[in-house]
């Protein structure tokens, strides 16, 4: 590769891939080519951990381990209160910088529009905040029950884009209903990149009622003329299905042009099933991607070094 080339998200090392964030990101997930694995985690969780004091595995460790790419934080005010991070597993951050670091990931940070505890929600004040902090992306969406539409995902997308640094990261839209019934289209989501994301977020087929390999494909195909990426999202807990459903979603949704791979975080406690991501991955881009991966995971800095605010020893890097 030469200096002038984008670097695609897949080849870079671990200490490139934890400073990945902006709209470097968006352009190294576009230069894969259908080739990035995305995992939303409860902020708060240690899905493994049976310790009351969080000793243990924290669930951005664990879906790293099994090929993540991309650590997206969901239900931060559980573990964030505007100016400290309490990860149970890892220990307490003072910026997102920090942690992905010690992670090996780029980390993002959902916000919503809806009907959400303050903290959450999708405001130039937090989101700034957040972006200050060393988030490598924000994603605009929904939680279920939280009623937000698309016209308040566009609404608040633009608010957001004229108040943040241009460079930020935002990726927008639904991963299903979210309380508010409402067709997905071309139209909707296109609105989306016209409000500023140069991300859009939409199910895959399969996942959703009535979002067709059809209809994916002309949606993903008007997002992308239009400027942004798209990632496709398992967000109706089929993230926990048994592994014979993985063929059929990824396969559909490589050949619809998805830029991008989600996986949500309703199996065990805030975390997908990683065997189901981990199949998923390998139907996608190989076992040597994966592999490679997975291989430069692995926790940098222990509690000690992080709680104390001291430099992580360096751990075993591939480039």
């Amino acid at each position: 590769m030469t200096d002038n080339e984008q670097p695609r998200i897949l080849d870079l090392d671990r200490d490139r891939l934890a400073a990945l964030r902006g709209r470097a990101l968006t352009r190294a997930v576009a230069a894969a080519e259908g080739r990035t694995m995305v995992a939303e985690v409860f902020a708060e969780r240690a899905a493994l951990s049976p310790h009351p004091d969080g000793r243990g595995v924290h669930n951005a460790e664990l879906v790293a381990a099994f090929g993540a790419d991309v650590v997206v934080l969901n239900l931060i005010e559980r573990a964030w209160d505007g100016e400290r991070l309490r990860l149970p597993g890892l220990g307490e951050f003072t910026s997102f910088t920090e942690l992905a670091r010690v992670i090996g990931r780029p980390v993002g940070v959902n916000l919503e529009p809806g009907d959400v505890p303050e903290i959450r929600r999708a405001k130039p004040e937090h989101a700034k905040r957040l972006v200050d902090m060393g988030a490598a992306l924000l994603c605009i969406t929904a939680n279920p029950g939280t009623g937000g539409s698309y016209e308040a995902m566009a609404r608040v997308t633009a608010e957001l884009r004229a108040g943040l640094d241009p460079d930020t990261a935002l990726w927008s839209g639904k991963m299903h209903h979210a309380g508010h019934p409402e067709r997905v289209t071309a139209a909707r989501l296109t609105a989306l990149v016209d409000a500023g994301a140069d991300g859009v977020v939409m199910p895959l087929p399969g996942t959703l009622p009535g979002v067709t390999r059809e209809l994916a494909a002309e949606a993903v195909a008007a997002v992308q003329d239009a400027g942004a990426i798209v990632m496709g999202a398992i967000g109706t807990s089929q993230e926990g299905s048994h592994a014979d459903v993985v063929p059929q979603l990824a396969l559909n949704a490589k050949e619809a042009g998805f830029d991008a791979h989600h996986f949500g975080d309703s199996y065990i406690p805030g975390v997908c099933d990683p065997e189901v991501m981990y199949a998923y991955s390998v139907a996608i881009r190989g076992r040597r991607h994966t592999w490679n991966r997975m291989a430069l995971g692995g926790r940098q800095g222990r509690l000690t070094s992080v709680r104390g605010g001291g430099t992580a020893p360096a751990g075993g890097q591939s480039s």
